[in-house]
């Protein structure tokens, strides 16, 4: 609860300015809550950027009112991924070479391009989890300000790992670089260090907390994708975070450090490859959410049909590992009733295809119907913002997007989104 009063009240603060006069959106269908009864045609009524009334059938706009026709498209809440990476989506190699040949000018600008792409797919809100330099820090206020377009953005600042964990900064490098890599100081050995790595990225500007507990297929060290935490230092994290009224993500992939990081009071798992059934059914107890981040497999394979040579060694290893696996623990999970987010890990995957998650999510035992809950009400929930986005309710947010066809018949229709509206501004126009 606390933590999506922050949330909330960090949006109110710095939306952008309403638009002058009501429009009156008529749609042909709409899923106004995903989870819950479509309606046929549909007029959604928006006013200051927030959505006044939906009501059944096409009500004239009154004189002064800007009408929007979509046809016999399909509408629904403007999408939610809780899981992306803005500031690339280089890899292998090539992001490792990028990493020292390219300034905090270039990733801005490749941010701000990311960002356009991922609005224009009908993503209107990210959880961005990890940047080195502070970028997508600055790009969450400048959209936020109304200065650049893209989607609604809630930022980890610099992910905390141990020393020779996952999101080490210095891995693969050569040492006299590690003082030059290490700017943010985001490493931590022992429970005191870990609440001074929290506190540093709370000052930096925070929205949710990033943690590795275990090991990453992207790893440039041979240690493997188990825990790379000791239980008081992963409990320290979240304790400290959570002070802060800052929910926690964790990076896990080993069913050891995924079971940690649930024992630690996690609000959301990302990636959680390998899961037994005790620590399925922790995520019952605890209550917290699972991103399947399913997406990071069609950026190995497209990179690699490109270049064989874009991953090296022990990453090479674990990439194929990670296609032969991907979407096991997720066919588990779902009959079990754990809570599912969508998140795509995109950076991994390419920016703006987001949606590609979503064909995924139906191959390995969701339906189209409770994946686009994973996108709207469920990631609203995971982010602390169900008060103002995920579905299309008086009150909410006017983020909304159009698309033809029936995505609950067609989940694929998603990756043709043709109209996007946020806070109640056309971003995307219908053709």
């Amino acid at each position: 609860m606390l933590s999506r009063l922050f949330a909330a009240a960090a949006l109110a603060s710095s939306a952008p300015a309403a638009i002058a006069a009501p429009t009156y959106i008529h749609a042909g269908r709409l899923i106004a809550v995903p989870g819950k009864a479509v309606s046929g045609p549909s007029t959604i009524i928006v006013d200051n950027g927030r959505i006044l009334e939906v009501r059944d059938g096409h009500i004239p706009a009154p004189a002064g009112a800007t009408a929007i026709e979509l046809g016999d498209k399909t509408v629904l809440p403007g999408l939610i991924d809780s899981h992306v990476h803005l500031t690339s989506d280089k890899a292998g190699i090539e992001g490792q070479l990028e990493d020292v040949s390219k300034g905090v000018a270039d990733h801005a600008y490749e941010a701000a391009v990311n960002a356009r792409k991922t609005l224009a797919a009908g993503f209107t809100t990210v959880r961005n989890l990890g940047d080195s330099d502070g970028v997508t820090l600055a790009l969450r206020d400048a959209i936020a300000a109304g200065k650049l377009p893209g989607p609604r953005i809630l930022d980890a600042a610099m992910p905390i790992s141990a020393t020779a964990g996952h999101m080490d900064p210095t891995l693969g490098y050569r040492e006299e670089l590690h003082a030059a890599l290490d700017t943010h100081h985001n490493t931590c050995n022992g429970a005191d260090d870990c609440r001074r790595a929290v506190r540093e990225q709370v000052a930096r500007g925070a929205d949710v907390i990033k943690f590795a507990s275990t090991g990453g297929v992207n790893s440039r060290i041979g240690a493997g994708l188990g825990k790379q935490l000791f239980d008081d230092e992963a409990r320290a994290i979240v304790e400290t975070a959570h002070m802060y009224g800052k929910k926690v993500a964790a990076h896990a992939h080993g069913d050891d450090g995924i079971a940690l990081a649930l024992r630690a009071g996690v609000d959301s798992i990302e990636h959680g490859t390998l899961m037994e059934k005790d620590t399925i059914a922790l995520f019952r107890k605890t209550g917290a959410w699972y991103v399947p981040t399913l997406s990071t497999v069609n950026g190995y394979k497209e990179r690699l049909a490109k270049n064989p040579e874009a991953y090296t060694g022990e990453v090479r290893r674990k990439i194929e590992w990670r296609i032969g696996i991907t979407g096991k623990a997720l066919e588990d999970a779902v009959p079990a009733g754990v809570k599912i987010a969508f998140g795509t890990d995109a950076g991994v995957s390419l920016h703006g295809r987001n949606a590609d998650e979503f064909e995924l999510m139906v191959a390995h035992g969701m339906t189209p119907a409770t994946a686009i809950q994973a996108a709207t009400v469920n990631a609203a929930e995971l982010l602390g913002l169900r008060d103002e986005v995920g579905s299309l309710e008086p009150g909410k947010r006017a983020d909304l997007i159009a698309v033809s066809g029936d995505p609950l018949k067609d989940v694929t229709v998603l990756k043709r989104v043709e109209f996007v509206m946020k806070d109640g501004r056309v971003e995307k126009d219908a053709p």
